[in-house]
């Protein structure tokens, strides 16, 4: 790959797209809040509901389903299309159905207007089940970050494990919010399977962001040496110009790495089954920003520390009295 990115020079385009990306998803989640209580639309995972599964006889539009439920009682049902070894199914996500009677109108209510068909599965999921996988999840999420930021200030510095955080931030927040704003525009629902996404996004963006670091550790090495830019003019290198070649050494392996996991993402988000969907749209979104923000938001945030750092250093101390 013959492309060549300056990093420093254009620093504030490359956060400044963060920024488009990150402030609509944090106005999403806030506006989430006011709606259902949390800052992003939680599933029946969360909330306890029923999953019901339908084979019917002739083909039921999506529209009319929801119409059925509206009118029987269940309000901001989802309803989802699905095939099951070859046959049409329909997927309802319903608040608990917990009356026998309430379930037998249901299934009249829908026979009315659909014809016949076939139950193929009716589920609960508890309501409990919900503050357990949350405050779970919530955990695992510090002590990864913790776990993180010991080894990398371990391996590297701690001024790199802080850079590396905020980059893991970006991609948890960025994620979160797209979700957020897919949950207030089409009813998009999170549940316990995007809690996974979400940590397996954290994995892949820190194992991106230390191939970055470790190269720009390699060339750090070099700051000072002299160099020749491609007017003839020989200058020293700073640790701008070394985190620069560190990107530009990396970005071929970076982009391809990420390259084969979009591919393999995107054959199951579109040829996949309707039940892991959203789990697949969320890793797909977190690769995305995870890779971008490794190469970009990571190493354009350490240059910015050194540079400030720099500047603290070169300031001069108050003389004694």
């Amino acid at each position: 790959m013959k492309v060549k990115i300056d990093l420093v020079k254009y620093r504030w385009i490359w956060l400044g797209v963060s920024g488009v990306i990150l402030v609509p998803g944090l106005i999403a989640m806030i506006i989430c809040m006011t709606k259902f209580s949390s800052p992003l639309k939680p599933g029946i995972d969360f909330t306890g509901g029923s999953i019901l599964q339908y084979q019917f006889e002739k083909p039921a539009p999506l529209d009319t389903v929801r119409e059925v439920l509206a009118e029987s009682g269940f309000e901001g049902s989802q309803v989802q299309q699905a095939y099951i070894s070859g046959n049409e199914v329909i997927v309802m996500r319903t608040k608990a159905i917990d009356d026998e009677i309430q379930k037998r109108k249901l299934d009249e209510d829908l026979k009315s207007k659909l014809g016949e068909f076939k139950v193929l599965s009716v589920d609960k999921v508890s309501a409990t089940v919900g503050p357990e996988l949350l405050s779970s999840g919530l955990l695992a999420l510090v002590i990864t970050f913790l776990m993180m930021v010991g080894y990398i200030s371990y391996r590297f510095q701690f001024d790199y494990a802080v850079c590396a955080i905020f980059a893991l931030v970006h991609d948890v927040v960025a994620l979160c919010g797209i979700f957020a704003i897919l949950g207030l525009v089409i009813g998009t629902e999170v549940d316990s399977l995007f809690i996974s996404a979400v940590l397996t996004v954290i994995g892949f963006s820190v194992h991106d962001t230390i191939v970055v670091f470790d190269r720009v550790r390699e060339n750090v090495k070099y700051v000072g040496s002299k160099a020749v830019d491609e007017n003839g003019n020989e200058y020293k290198k700073n640790f701008g110009h070394i985190a620069n070649d560190s990107v530009n050494q990396t970005l071929a392996r970076s982009i391809y790495t990420s390259l084969t996991v979009v591919i393999t993402l995107s054959a199951l988000y579109f040829l996949g089954g309707v039940t892991t969907r959203d789990f697949v749209l969320a890793m797909l979104l977190g690769i995305i920003s995870g890779t971008y923000s490794s190469i970009f938001n990571a190493s354009c945030l350490l240059v910015m520390w050194r540079e400030w750092k720099g500047t603290m250093n070169q300031k001069p101390k108050p003389k004694a009295a």
